[in-house]
């Protein structure tokens, strides 16, 4: 699925996949099932009896396969709504991510179109370090995500219990590098971690996960021990 996106992008999007999708799940669980509406100029977000400050990060038009960046947006550009979306870009130029600063992407030969619009706000939710994203139709054939911006929004919290199950959902999503996504969700909450050979060792409060990688990069084991 990824033919199109650069390394630079991918291996961006792999460091947020464990986390991430760990913390969409948390986000789909505390939104209802009901209608929305939003109101961009106070970034307000009402979904049933759940109300949350939002940002835009961007729109995917499905017609014309492309994808706008909400700072690119001339609607919203320059206003607190763009806020999130332009600290994405920002950290694209500092990074040298192309895709985080050109502000609009043709996404129409990419094998799944609607799929790589969903790596991107993926992406920029990780980079935002959003607690996830919200996408929703806006109109005939456009798709807007939205960034919450609130603490009322639960943190999915490291459960030592379910970190194999996690960490093998979350590594499956890009395939990039899995080393990449579970460096990466250690690194998100924090973890000390260290390598031996081919071992990345994470020392959690109850004890220690041991994941271990084969020669092709893929995780071939993943061992918890507890009380150190």
């Amino acid at each position: 699925m990824a033919n199109g996106f650069s390394d630079q992008f991918l291996l961006e999007a792999e460091r947020h996949s464990v986390w991430g999708a760990a913390q969409l799940e948390t986000l789909m669980e505390f939104l209802p099932e009901a209608p929305w509406n939003a109101d961009l100029a106070t970034c307000s977000y009402q979904q049933g009896e759940v109300r949350l400050r939002v940002g835009v990060l961007g729109t995917y038009d499905m017609e014309g396969g492309s994808w706008l960046w909400g700072w690119a947006n001339p609607g919203l550009g320059g206003s607190e709504a763009v806020a999130l979306s332009a600290a994405v870009a920002r950290y694209g130029q500092a990074h040298g991510i192309p895709e985080f600063t050109a502000e609009e992407i043709d996404l129409s030969g990419f094998d799944d179109p609607r799929r790589a619009a969903e790596m991107l706000a993926f992406a920029g939710m990780g980079v935002a370090d959003a607690p996830g994203y919200i996408g929703q139709p806006a109109g005939p054939g456009t798709q807007v995500y939205f960034l919450p911006d609130d603490p009322k929004v639960p943190s999915a919290e490291l459960d030592p219990v379910a970190l194999p199950r996690v960490l093998m959902t979350g590594v499956s999503l890009i395939g990039r590098s899995p080393r990449q996504a579970v460096t990466g969700y250690f690194e998100h909450y924090g973890v000390p971690q260290r390598v031996e050979g081919d071992r990345l060792i994470a020392d959690l409060p109850t004890g220690a996960a041991v994941v271990s990688f084969d020669g092709m990069g893929r995780i071939g084991n993943i061992q918890l021990t507890v009380g150190g």
